[in-house]
């Protein structure tokens, strides 16, 4: 084979492994970031994954928000209508996160079912509603385009 050839192909064959490597890199530090969104229904059927983030999304339950004295400890209750998720969160909830109302936290379940928030994110005005919350309570059949509260009957 002629020198020129062979230099030829291992460059071309340098370069095509040069891609593949940096392929599989950013496709590994993708998938190591992708955060997935499931209800509480979702959740309790064990299709949520554990030890891992993900967020998961309802309306706060009315009359489950309790409070650790003397720290920022607090655990409350989200329901898509069919299940409800018991989320524990240590950290200062945001101005809007009230009973009644849609949120998203972020965070993991751990292998005995607790979930523990990192974040949790409420809406932003009375008329908003998270995506992932609005469909998931549209599947149970809880909620209704232009609803902007608690659905009757999940009080």
């Amino acid at each position: 084979m002629n020198p020129v050839r062979k230099k030829r192909l291992l460059l071309i064959g340098l370069m095509v492994g040069g891609v593949s490597i940096t392929t599989m890199l950013m496709l590994n530090a993708f998938q190591s970031n992708v955060m997935f969104f499931f209800s509480p229904t979702q959740v309790a059927a064990g299709e949520a994954p554990v030890g891992h983030n993900f967020r998961v999304g309802g309306l706060v339950k009315t009359g489950s928000v309790t409070r650790e004295n003397g720290s920022l400890t607090v655990q409350f209750i989200v329901t898509d209508g069919d299940k409800s998720l018991p989320i524990y969160y240590a950290g200062i909830l945001p101005d809007l996160f009230r009973e009644g109302q849609g949120i998203i936290a972020k965070g993991k379940l751990d292998d005995t079912g607790r979930f523990t928030a990192s974040e949790v994110l409420a809406k932003h005005d009375e008329n908003y509603m998270p995506p992932e919350v609005a469909d998931a309570l549209k599947k149970s059949g809880k909620w209704k385009e232009g609803q902007t509260s608690m659905p009757e009957g999940m009080y």
